[in-house]
């Protein structure tokens, strides 16, 4: 199995800026994409960013400009370096990867615990 544990989330007023961070860990042999998505109350969870292990990165358009995705293949680690919030940012966040398991040729889908962001007006 894999854990993905975040950490990173926290109350900000609008304008400023989140980094949130998530590391993998288990029975990886490979991780594929890794990202970011997220859940406001009363509405459905959405892509925030992506990145695939080569580097290429998807945003979705309200957070493009604002938000980076980064992560460490060496470490299973991604990061969301969130600048410029907003009040509509304000979600739980959740780490999601697509990991390659030694044991398994079939790769699985996990999530994280989630975490916390509040933007406040």
């Amino acid at each position: 199995q894999v854990q993905l544990v975040e950490s990173g989330g926290g109350l900000v007023q609008a304008g400023g800026s989140l980094k949130l961070s998530c590391a993998a860990s288990g029975s990886i042999r490979r991780i594929n994409a890794m990202g970011w998505y997220r859940q406001a109350p009363g509405k459905e969870r959405e892509l925030v960013a992506e990145i695939t292990s080569g580097g290429s990165t998807n945003y979705a358009d309200s957070v493009k400009g604002r938000f980076t995705i980064s992560r460490d293949n060496a470490k299973n680690t991604v990061n969301l370096q969130m600048n410029s919030l907003k009040p509509e940012d304000s979600a739980v966040y959740y780490c999601n990867a697509n990991v390659q398991h030694w044991y398994s040729p079939v790769a699985g889908i996990y999530w994280g615990q989630g975490t916390q962001v509040t933007v406040s007006s």
